[in-house]
């Protein structure tokens, strides 16, 4: 149960792509990053009215910049600079990278399983959505890359941390948005300038990314994060490919290759063993 709702984050994530490239403004990814993040979290503090104590504020601020005001922009920047493809075999890898920071974060050195697993999942993965004339453009590989990286480095000290007692999974989720939200709004004033009028496709596909793709999403993450093994959580990660070849699928009338099929079994696969590593 905990990795069935744990794995509606990455599910919800895997139809950021086509509702960005289908309601967002182009060429704006401090906007889109800003907006995602920042009315959702305002949103669940309302909710929930609490607000970090203690310790709590610093961890907030280190997990809120980790998990959105670094890692959102970085993300949409390797989105518009990088085919879907290649992205998605990159933020792949967040699998091993783990596994190798989870040695000196949770002091947990990895299994050959795990080991395995992550690589047979990066070949699923790539398998699904790469094409032989997929360019590699070096600023959004590189992008993608820390993008992982930070996130990766975000589950680990989200499960060594935990959360304070008795305070609710959205309110510590709302402490996160929050900052990360804050921080990219004087950036992308700044660096994009004022946002452009917003059409009601637009409006539309900001509430649906907020209030299900990243406040929803993230709280059934957070709560993976804590309920499950760090390594498990991140081998969930990979249905976030998945679900965005099928929103191709369904809603752009893409047609899957043979070559793509055996990646998503691949990729089943290498969840499937990477839970049964975790939990050995």
């Amino acid at each position: 149960m905990n990795a069935a709702l744990a794995v509606i984050g990455p599910l919800t994530w895997g139809t950021t792509y086509v509702t960005t490239t289908q309601l967002l403004p182009p060429d704006r990814p401090l906007l889109l990053a800003t907006m995602r993040a920042l009315p959702a979290g305002l949103v669940l503090i309302a909710a929930t009215r609490r607000l970090p104590s203690g310790s709590w504020w610093w961890k907030s601020a280190v997990l809120g910049l980790l998990n959105f005001g670094a890692f959102f922009p970085l993300l949409f920047l390797g989105a518009y600079r990088l085919p879907g493809g290649v992205a998605s075999t990159v933020s792949a890898v967040m699998p091993l990278l783990v596994a190798g920071l989870g040695a000196f974060v949770l002091k947990v050195r990895p299994t050959r399983r795990t080991l395995g697993a992550g690589v047979v999942g990066v070949a699923g993965v790539g398998l699904l959505v790469l094409r032989g004339s997929a360019a590699v453009d070096p600023v959004g590989l590189g992008a993608m890359l820390l993008a992982t990286s930070l996130m990766a480095l975000a589950v680990l000290l989200g499960k060594r941390w935990g959360r304070p007692e008795g305070v609710p999974l959205l309110a510590v989720t709302g402490w996160q948005l929050t900052v990360g939200g804050l921080v990219l709004v004087p950036l992308a004033f700044g660096i994009e300038g004022m946002p452009p009028a917003l059409s009601g496709a637009n409006i539309a596909g900001f509430a649906y990314l907020g209030l299900i793709g990243t406040a929803l999403a993230y709280a059934m993450w957070f709560r993976g994060i804590e309920r499950l093994p760090a390594s498990s959580v991140a081998f969930l990660g990979l249905a976030n490919p998945v679900m965005a070849t099928l929103a191709g699928l369904l809603v752009l009338g893409q047609t899957l290759t043979l070559w793509q099929l055996g990646g998503l079994v691949l990729v089943l696969v290498s969840v499937l063993l990477g839970q049964r590593a975790a939990r050995s």
